[in-house]
């Protein structure tokens, strides 16, 4: 039997058991010495069906199984293993994406036609000694431009619908019509409040309760607010107050860089780096007696 292979069984004896040796007759194996047919085997998937593959779990966070059953009403016979090792080798979940349909998802499909708004509270100096302020903001989510709607030490009722009223006047502006707006639940929004975006076809979204993070573009605001500006200057009246927030406003829709829109400032302006540039090339912008500043190159003014 050796000889009729090319080999003498003694020789394959000494390096594999004889029940090794008669496996490998048995399952068409060829033993040492001799090459492996390349015609044995699973075919190899075909390229276009590990493209389609991945890009329904690319598009869609189907599992395998999902996946499996969207080829095979196409006519397309694949096994399951072959589903599960293409996803893996393309760092892809072999579940289904059980995120799909969450919050961060809800606020990037809308987040051209998105707003949010906020209280923010500040302490300030009066004749009267220290008073409470509150200012309500709104924030364009999609381009992060911000608008002070309003500050007042009573938050009524009645003064938080006009404020309602003044920004549904700013909305016909926007390049996209606003369809969504996000508030918490404080009690200072009132029904009237929310019926004045209703009745221009905006869906008021609540956040749950202590779920800041569902609000989180006005949180972050008003921290960059806070620490960047409101914190370094004691507040002596309203027209202090007003001052410090128009300025930090005029920095923050305009010159100011944005990471989330990768380091780009609201405005849009971005500059190309002058050739064998120097120090004395750039310029500086200052407010508020230069706590803030902005820098450009003066062949770009």
């Amino acid at each position: 039997m050796g000889q009729k292979l090319g080999i003498k069984l003694r020789d394959v004896i000494t390096i594999v058991t004889y029940r090794t040796f008669r496996r490998w007759l048995n399952a068409g194996d060829p033993p040492p010495g001799e090459e492996r047919s390349s015609k044995g085997g699973r075919p190899k998937t075909r390229v276009d069906v590990r493209a389609l593959v991945l890009q329904m779990a690319s598009e869609n966070g189907w599992g395998f199984g999902r996946i499996l059953g969207e080829l095979k009403k196409l006519g397309i016979g694949i096994a399951k293993s072959t589903v599960k090792a293409i996803l893996r080798e393309n760092g892809f979940d072999t579940g289904p994406n059980r995120a799909r349909g969450s919050w961060a998802e809800f606020v990037e499909r809308h987040a051209k036609t998105l707003w949010a708004c906020d209280f923010f509270q500040k302490k300030i100096w009066t004749t009267s000694g220290l008073v409470d302020y509150f200012v309500l903001f709104f924030i364009h989510v999609g381009s992060r431009r911000v608008f002070m709607a309003g500050m007042t030490t009573n938050p009524t009722g009645p003064w938080v619908t006009q404020q309602a009223r003044n920004m549904a006047m700013i909305f016909p502006d926007e390049a996209d019509e606003p369809t969504h707006l996000i508030r918490d639940n404080d009690p200072k929004f009132t029904s009237r409040f929310d019926a004045v975006f209703e009745s221009e076809n905006m869906e008021v979204v609540r956040t749950a309760i202590r779920a800041p993070n569902m609000n989180a573009h006005v949180e972050r605001f008003l921290q960059s607010l806070q620490q960047e500006c409101l914190d370094h200057f004691v507040v002596f009246g309203e027209d202090h107050f007003r001052h410090l927030i128009n300025e930090y406003l005029t920095h923050y829709n305009g010159r100011r860089p944005h990471q989330g829109l990768d380091n780009r400032p609201l405005d849009g302006h971005s500059f190309e780096l002058p050739t064998d540039w120097t120090h004395a090339d750039l310029e500086c912008t200052e407010s508020l007696g230069g706590l803030l500043k902005s820098y450009r190159w003066k062949t770009a003014a």
